[in-house]
C-alpha cells in the first residue's frame, strides 16, 4: 500500500513538473537553445567575421520564432529567446570579439551556482521551493526530514553542475578560445548537461517516493 501512495505521488509530482515544463516552453524551446549556439559557431568559422555570425543567429532565431507563433500561438516564449539571443548579438558585435556571444552563458552559469550555493545555505533549496510550489505543499516539505535531505542533494546536483560549467566557461572566455567555449557553452550551458541532472533528480525523488 505504502509503494502504491508513493507511486501514485510521484506519477502526479511527474504529471506536475511535465506541464511546467511544457507552459515553458518544452523541448522545442530546449532545442532552440542549444540550436542558437551551435549556429553562431558554425557561422563564424565559416565565415570569420563575428558581426554576420552574430546577424545569422539572430536571423536563424528569428524564424524558430516565427514557426513557433504560427504553430503554438505563443508570444512570450520566443521573445524571450530572441532577447537573450539579441543580447548576445549585440555584446558579441559591439566588441568585435567572438568569445562575447557566449558570455551571457558564462554569467548565467555563474551567477546559478551563486544562487543554488546560497539557498543551500540559508535552508531554502531551490529545488525545494519549486518543488514544494508545483505539489502545491509550499514549505510543508521542510518538516519532512526525508525529503528535505532530498531535496538538498538535488540541488547539490545542480549546484555541482553550475560549479563545473563556470570551471570550466570562465578560463574559456578569458582565454579567447572560442570554439572550446561554444563547444562547452552548448553542452554545460545548455540542454545535455540540465538533461542529465534531471535524470539523477528523478532517480533521487523516486527513491524517496518508492522506499
Amino acid at each position: 500500500m505504502k509503494n502504491g501512495v508513493g507511486s501514485m505521488g510521484l506519477d502526479m509530482l511527474t504529471r506536475k513538473s511535465v506541464s511546467l515544463f511544457d507552459a515553458v516552453g518544452g523541448w522545442r524551446t530546449v532545442a532552440e537553445g542549444v540550436a542558437s549556439r551551435a549556429l553562431f559557431l558554425v557561422a563564424y568559422l565559416a565565415t570569420g567575421k563575428v558581426s554576420t555570425s552574430a546577424l545569422i543567429t539572430v536571423g536563424g532565431v528569428l524564424v524558430f520564432a516565427v514557426v513557433r507563433l504560427c504553430t503554438d500561438r505563443k508570444v512570450w516564449q520566443p521573445a524571450i529567446g530572441l532577447i537573450v539571443v539579441g543580447v548576445s548579438a549585440l555584446l558579441a558585435g559591439k566588441s568585435g570579439q567572438a568569445v562575447d556571444f557566449y558570455l551571457t552563458v558564462v554569467l548565467a552559469q555563474t551567477a546559478g551556482g551563486v544562487l543554488f550555493l546560497l539557498s543551500m545555505l540559508v535552508r531554502r533549496p531551490i529545488i525545494g521551493v519549486v518543488l514544494g510550489a508545483v505539489r502545491g505543499e509550499r514549505s510543508a516539505w521542510r518538516r519532512d526530514r526525508s525529503r528535505r535531505r532530498r531535496y538538498y542533494l538535488c540541488t547539490a546536483v545542480f549546484l555541482a553542475k553550475f560549479a563545473i560549467a563556470a570551471a570550466v566557461l570562465v578560463p574559456l572566455y578569458l582565454a579567447e578560445a572560442v570554439v572550446p567555449l561554444g563547444i562547452a557553452a552548448t553542452l554545460l550551458g545548455g540542454a545535455p548537461a540540465a538533461g542529465v541532472c534531471v535524470y539523477l533528480c528523478w532517480l533521487i525523488l523516486r527513491e524517496r517516493t518508492v522506499g
